[in-house]
This record gives structure tokens, C-alpha cells and sequence, in this order.
């Protein structure tokens, strides 16, 4: 640090700038360059406010009693997958109980008369899954609210930790019950019914509703197959009866080591009498038809004798 130069405030911390002399500091001192102003009103320090966590340490000093991180936000928090257009760490949703709700720039604020569930995550205050789920049926679409009810019933990892499931089918269920006329009721509702434990992503979901949607009868998600020598696979999606793989590749296949994990994959199922169906983004978003058309095909060459 140049000059040896205290800190005007602790690394990773952030601060109202109004308490600055509860750290022995200056509001000059906040001044200084390498001091970050994410929110107005707060100084912080070292911070990076475009990921989620620290974005929110950075406004927590604005929090009032009973507020909490909502909406996407807390869906952010949570690790629950979400569009491109809803995955920016700004701005925060903020939930506040009572009237008044958050103003502050870099922030949507909302605002609830009858209270609401909060827990911690990452030692912020969050609504609760199932409220966070909830609220977003408001502005998802049904698929995409589906695919966060399966993140959530099911658990995934968040960086290199794995998280068990945050809550079950009928506590959200539980929720909306209690919520029947709220925004997007009628998404919250489809939705329920198309809940899943197990899928390891949003894509698998989207595909598994686009083959429902086709007529087709749903698959079976992460059905064990025994490919030899003690070795147990599962495929994203399957026909057990008609030992048919369908696995969805996203763009991180593409990297050298997992290609060739791939391969050897593919061929394992195949020497175990599977076929395997690889489904890319192309396939799923710009061309459902030709491939619903390609599993139909494959089910019709399968199931004859």
C-alpha cells in the first residue's frame, strides 16, 4: 500500500459512510481512491459488487429491521438457476415489511403488509425458498419457474460446496396455498405440477418439459445404469424400458478433458446396449421440432421387435 497507508475502513468490509468515526476514520479518508462507494451512503473496501454475495455485503449496511434480500436476488444467493437477463448481481431486490419500501439507487425495492419468512445465507438475511419462489412466479416464465422449483427440491453445488435441498414439493406447495390470487399464481400453480427431484440443471429441465410438451411420455431423471465392472451411470433423462440415454450438453463439454470424458461416456452406455441422444442449446431452443422428431424416431426404432 502506498506510504504504508492504514485502511480507512476493514478489507472486504462496507460501512455506512455516516459511522465512519466508529472506525476511527474520516469521511476525507473515505475519499481516498481506493475506496469503493457502491450504494449511496455506504464506503466499502475491496469488495467485488458484481458477484452476488458481495454486492449484498456492500448494501447490508443499509438494511433496515425486518428487510431482507428477495426476488432474484435471493434466488442468486441461493444458486437457483436463472435466465441470462436475470443473472447480474444488479440490482438487489430488497423486501421490506410494512409501506416503505427500499429507494435506494442500484435496488428494487418491494414491500409486504403480512410479513414474511426470512432465513440467513451466507449470513444475510434472505426470504425463505419457498417465499423466494414465489415471488419470482410474478416474472418468470412457468419453465423457468419449474426449473427453480427443481433446483430447489433437489440441492446442486454453489462454487465447490454441495448444497442439499432447501425445501420439498409440498412446503412450496404449503406456500402458494396460503397465496392464491398473488402475481403469477396461475406459472406458481403449473409449475407444482411439474416439479421434479433430481435434475442437475436448468437445461435438463427445459428439455424434459419440451419432450412432455411433444406428447411424449415423460422420462425417467438420473435412472441408474449398470455399464460394467461395478461401474453405475446416469444419464440426465432415459426410457429405461427401451434403454434410451438422452443427455444434454452444454457449452462447458466442449472443453478438451470433458469431450473426451463424453466419449468415453457415450461408448459405455452403448456397449451396455443404450442408445444415447446428445442434446445441444441449437437443438433445444431453435430446433425442438426436428428434435422431438429425432427421440420419436429412436423410440419407434427401439421399441420394435
Amino acid at each position: 500500500m502506498p506510504g504504508g497507508a492504514k485502511d480507512p475502513i476493514p478489507r472486504g468490509a462496507a460501512i455506512r459512510t455516516s459511522d465512519h468515526a466508529q472506525f476511527e476514520t474520516t469521511r476525507a479518508r473515505l475519499r481516498a481512491r481506493r475506496v469503493q462507494h457502491p450504494f449511496t451512503g455506504v464506503s466499502s473496501l475491496g469488495l467485488d459488487v458484481e458477484a452476488i454475495v458481495e454486492a449484498c455485503q456492500a448494501y447490508e449496511p443499509l438494511l433496515r429491521a425486518g428487510e431482507a434480500f428477495s426476488h432474484q436476488t435471493a434466488a442468486l444467493l441461493f444458486g437457483a438457476p436463472l435466465p441470462s437477463r436475470m443473472s447480474a448481481a444488479q440490482p438487489l431486490h430488497i423486501m421490506s415489511p410494512g409501506v416503505t419500501r427500499a429507494r435506494t439507487t442500484g435496488t428494487v425495492g418491494h414491500r409486504s403488509s403480512g410479513g414474511f419468512p426470512v432465513v440467513l445465507r451466507f449470513g444475510l438475511p434472505v426470504v425463505s425458498p419457498e417465499a423466494t419462489w414465489l415471488h419470482l412466479a410474478g416474472g418468470l416464465r412457468r419453465e423457468d419457474l419449474t426449473a427453480v422449483g427443481d433446483f430447489l427440491v433437489t440441492g446442486s453445488r454453489f462454487g465447490r460446496s454441495r448444497e442439499p435441498a432447501f425445501t420439498t414439493l409440498p412446503q412450496l406447495a404449503a406456500t402458494l396455498h396460503r397465496s392464491p390470487r398473488c402475481r403469477g399464481a396461475r406459472a406458481a400453480r403449473w409449475a407444482l405440477e411439474q416439479i421434479r427431484v433430481g435434475p442437475a440443471s436448468r437445461m435438463e429441465t427445459l428439455l424434459r418439459l419440451v419432450i412432455v410438451a411433444a406428447g411424449l411420455p415423460e422420462p425417467v431423471i438420473g435412472h441408474p445404469v449398470a455399464v460394467g465392472r461395478g461401474l453405475m451411470l446416469h444419464p440426465d433423462l432415459a426410457y429405461p424400458d427401451l434403454r434410451i440415454a438422452i443427455e444434454y450438453e452444454g457449452g462447458d463439454h466442449r472443453e478438451a478433458r470433458r469431450w473426451e470424458h463424453d466419449i468415453e461416456r457415450r461408448e459405455r452406455f452403448e456397449d451396455a446396449g443404450w442408445r444415447v441422444i446428445r442434446v445441444t442449446r441449437h437443438a433445444l431452443f431453435d430446433e425442438p421440432e426436428r428434435l422431438i422428431a429425432r427421440i420419436r424416431r429412436v423410440r419407434l426404432a427401439r421399441s420394435a421387435p
